[in-house]
């Protein structure tokens, strides 16, 4: 028993932990742990290395461990795989990470350290900010997609971060914990950062510094297949730009439409536009409707899940939208489409039934066709959110 508390002890006095993801990095893995021990020791911290190695089969793990650093083998294949298993294994209070190219420098942690001791929870490194190196970056991650991408990142989730796919970052390891991290290839930059906003955690950016990459071989990353991998994950963790905003649009854009030219064709300069405009207006109508429903569908699964934050705006209509309110509106789109029909066999009865002029019965057709559509979706939705509602607050 005594034994088992003084390695209670012992574990619990590690401060830090400095997680490196290892794939074949016998060039550099050795020289990343002797400068990440180094500064843990002119910082007089309390801490380890873990290099959690995904397979590699060029002997980084002894030189790993010569260098001073515990070893952690993580079957699962990817980026992300390794990491959540050097985290999982790490005993620090705090995690840096950081890749084992020695492209970062792990000899200069002072401000991460400084900012996880004054309570922020994860601590961003920002390569802009810092200073990169000529030949670190590709021109076209440097120029294109990183800021790309963090725009997006920031514009989506409401976090001042600079830098979204910086290596090198900190966090609290517990409160990492908590947000449930789960993805496995390089997307694992972009779901930290994502979830850490979405749960509030505190976040702080410092600036670090990119020097080339030291293994004198290409990287792991693949510049289109992971670009796309992260636009990926910040589209299906935020709803709102996902679906909600585009389909308002389309929905908003295809009913003025509709509304203009149920009165007639009109001309914008040389630009005539008629029932064919008024097909695809419809079109864009239905498609935002049924954006529109994706994206509460998305946000009710997301919140009753822990995926997504909750939505006090969107909480308080559904509290007012009931199944029997959606299927009255529902109801009301079918029949006021139904009575447009009625309308257009009117049209048709005056004619005797012959020929008549296709425009003036498109006109009421289309935007007759477009509410018993909606009406028809109205309803589905409203039986389908109230299944999916009962089913989690059950």
């Amino acid at each position: 028993m005594r034994g088992a508390r003084k390695a209670e002890n012992k574990v619990e006095s590690v401060e830090l932990s400095i997680v490196m993801p290892c794939l074949n990095e016998a060039a550099t893995v050795g020289t990343c742990v002797q400068k990440a021990r180094t500064c843990m020791d002119r910082l007089a911290i309390s801490g380890e290395v873990v290099v959690a190695d995904n397979g590699s089969t060029d002997g980084s793990q002894e030189i790993a461990r010569a260098a001073g650093a515990r070893v952690v083998p993580v079957a699962a294949r990817g980026y992300g795989a390794a990491l959540r298993g050097g985290i999982a294994a790490a005993r620090g209070r705090y995690v840096i990470m950081g890749d084992a190219d020695d492209s970062y420098d792990f000899s200069r942690l002072d401000l991460f350290v400084a900012k996880l001791r004054e309570g922020f929870e994860l601590v961003m490194g920002n390569r802009f900010r810092g200073g990169i190196f000529p030949g670190a970056m590709p021109l076209l991650h440097r120029y294109l997609g990183n800021p790309v991408l963090s725009f997006l990142g920031r514009l989506f989730f409401r976090t001042d971060i600079g830098d979204f796919h910086c290596g090198l970052r900190g966090f609290n390891r517990a409160a990492i914990e908590r947000v449930g991290l789960a993805t496995k290839g390089m997307e694992f930059a972009s779901e930290m950062i994502v979830k850490s906003a979405l749960a509030g955690l505190r976040i702080a950016e410092v600036p670090t510094t990119l020097a080339p990459d030291g293994r004198g071989r290409p990287p792991h990353l693949r510049t289109w297949r992971d670009g796309w991998r992260h636009l990926r994950f910040l589209l299906v963790f935020s709803p709102r730009w996902l679906f909600l905003y585009p389909g308002f649009t389309f929905l908003t854009a295809g009913v003025a439409l509709q509304a203009i030219l149920f009165r007639g064709g009109i001309h914008i300069g040389a630009i005539g536009l008629d029932i064919h405009t008024m097909l695809y207006s419809a079109a864009l109508t239905i498609i935002g409707v049924q954006m529109v429903w994706f994206a509460v569908f998305a946000k009710v699964y997301g919140v009753a899940v822990g995926i997504l934050p909750r939505d006090p705006i969107l909480e308080g209509i559904l509290e007012k939208f009931t199944l029997e309110r959606g299927l009255l509106i529902g109801l009301g789109l079918v029949a006021g489409g139904i009575t447009l029909s009625v309308g257009a066999i009117y049209e048709w009865a005056h004619a005797s039934y012959g020929e008549i002029n296709p425009r003036d019965v498109m006109r009421i057709a289309i935007p007759s066709v477009s509410m018993m559509i909606a009406g028809t979706e109205f309803v589905l939705a409203s039986f389908f959110l109230s299944i999916l509602r009962a089913e989690h607050e059950n």
